[in-house]
């Protein structure tokens, strides 16, 4: 099929709210799905919103792999996951702050917090409605594809901006960003 170009932040496509998905199990999509998970695949991400290709639909696909799988129940490794027309239900809690990137913001990372627990409903790539209790880093996968479908980006959920940074820098001094979060 094809690689997509991926829209880097400034593209206005990232900022307006994705319209829903008329007919699941058109062509089209199955073919648009096709070519985000060659496009994902190729960029080495976890996840990919329609918005990041220009296509300002309700869609995303998402994995989990084993090495960011938590293990506890609803996080554990899940393969390649087609959500088409999402709802999201973020269980009552403390959000929580991990590490997150984007490959519309290439080669930074920031701290940022999420709700630990989410029920997810949408139609999968056969046109199926499903259901999907999902935690941990599942959850935060989800919840940063679905913001694309707002014209949310993750510098938008940082409750600091100093929590962001170049992935080297990060890299170099993860701990003292994490101890000063918690001074913040």
């Amino acid at each position: 099929m094809a690689l997509l170009k991926l829209a880097r932040l400034g593209h206005p496509v990232l900022f307006a709210k994705a319209e829903p998905v008329a007919d699941p199990a058109a062509p089209e999509i199955a073919r648009l799905l096709h070519d985000m998970a060659e496009t994902l695949a190729d960029a080495g991400g976890v996840g990919l919103a329609a918005p990041q290709v220009h296509v300002p639909l309700r869609l995303f696909i998402y994995r989990v792999p084993e090495s960011r799988a938590g293990g506890g129940e609803h996080d554990g490794p899940r393969g390649l996951s087609a959500v088409i027309n999402p709802e999201l239900v973020l269980h009552p809690g403390e959000p929580v702050e991990d590490w997150e990137g984007c490959l519309s913001i290439p080669g930074m990372s920031a701290l940022v917090p999420r709700a630990a627990r989410l029920t997810l409903r949408a139609i999968d790539a056969t046109g199926a409605p499903f259901s999907r209790e999902a935690a941990g880093f599942h959850a935060r996968v989800i919840q940063h594809e679905a913001d694309h479908l707002d014209g949310i980006l993750y510098p938008q959920r940082l409750r600091d901006p100093r929590l962001m940074g170049f992935n080297e820098e990060v890299a170099r001094f993860r701990d003292e960003i994490a101890r000063a979060a918690g001074e913040l």
